[in-house]
């Protein structure tokens, strides 16, 4: 009699240490850990890698990936709560490139600790139809976005550069049918995301119809308009396109452009892309940057892509051709084109 009630006791002792295991199981599976390390080789062919020549550029005047020999891209972490009907997402990031996609942010506090802030937000899914998020995340406007790992080319493009990185307020995505979706949102004014510190308020919109989508960002210093797409022409071809054009207000500089991204995968393992894209400016800093007023410059950047498990592999080409002299030669005079060469190493886990 003993002996059952003792092997009765032992079997409800494992079913209940057996049912807190897979529901600890199940909690655990709500929180993932997520993100990137990256890192590269620049090198010029027609002009010194020195940065610090003063009266002309030695890198493209894109975001990211501008230092010269050996150098480091960014540690990219990602927290992220996933529930059934609310969590959260905290994407932290650490190293150069990650310090100039959040340039504005240390706003509140010299030096402060939101400066490694890419994204803070959480969510609330209403109903399967609506979402709602609040906090600090990526914009919706353009082609390319900030962590390498979302980039065929590991160099951006003038577009993605003078476009926003980031916003901060309220946005709700809806679906209207299996096909199509549609974002609204009240944000501060682009490149406030910690707070509002003119009281003023920018407002977003985005219609997706078959995975094309068609932004407008109305900001109280410019309006913008904004079309990223792509379309699968063969099992093995790909083309990627990005257009926006930019109307400055109160003087800031406007910009217009477009970009065409023909991909080709050649094996599992590889794939060769090539970037094209026209960029002019309508203001007085110039296209890159250089002071030069209504300049434009057109950019060819042939990446390819070979991925050993998690880990992909970015020799890159790339040809800037300015219309004016924005860069060096090797003889530090100025120069209309800028050729170089780029080799990256992007770790996604």
């Amino acid at each position: 009699m003993t002996r059952i009630k003792l092997t009765t006791i032992a079997l409800a002792l494992m079913t209940c240490v057996n049912v807190f295991s897979q529901e600890e199981k199940e909690e655990e599976k709500k929180f993932s850990l997520s993100g990137s390390v990256d890192t590269y080789f620049r090198s010029n062919f027609n002009a010194s890698n020195d940065p610090r020549n003063a009266n002309g550029a030695v890198a493209p005047g894109s975001s990211f990936a501008n230092l010269p020999g050996f150098s480091l891209g960014m540690v990219n972490l990602i927290g992220a709560y996933e529930g059934d009907d609310v969590g959260f997402v905290a994407d932290l990031v650490f190293g150069p490139r990650g310090e100039d996609a959040v340039f504005a942010s240390p706003a509140y506090k010299t030096n402060g600790s939101s400066n490694i802030v890419n994204q803070l937000y959480v969510y609330w899914n209403v109903s399967e139809k609506v979402k709602l998020t609040i906090g600090n995340f990526n914009t919706f406007l353009g082609y390319e976005v900030i962590s390498p790992t979302g980039n065929f080319n590991y160099s951006t493009s003038y577009l993605f550069s003078y476009g926003p990185f980031s916003h901060a307020g309220l946005k709700a995505d809806f679906t209207l049918s299996e096909s199509s979706t549609l974002m609204l949102a009240i944000m501060n004014p682009t490149d406030a995301t910690e707070f509002n510190p003119s009281g003023s308020y920018a407002l977003g919109a985005q219609l997706g119809i078959s995975d094309q989508f068609f932004n407008v960002l109305i900001d109280p210093a410019f309006f913008e308009i904004d079309f990223t797409g792509g379309f699968d022409l063969t099992d093995t071809v790909f083309l990627g396109v990005n257009a926006a054009y930019l109307n400055g207000k109160n003087n800031r500089p406007g910009f217009y452009g477009a970009a065409l991204y023909p991909q080709i995968a050649t094996s599992d393992s590889f794939k060769l892309g090539l970037r094209a894209e026209y960029f002019k400016e309508d203001g007085t800093f110039g296209a890159i940057g250089s002071g030069v007023a209504n300049s434009s410059v057109f950019a060819t950047t042939l990446s390819g892509n070979y991925t050993v498990g998690d880990l992909t592999i970015i020799p890159e080409l790339r040809l800037d051709s300015g219309s004016d002299n924005f860069f060096l030669n090797n003889s530090n005079a100025p120069a209309s084109s800028l050729s170089s060469f780029l080799l990256a190493a992007v770790y996604k886990f």
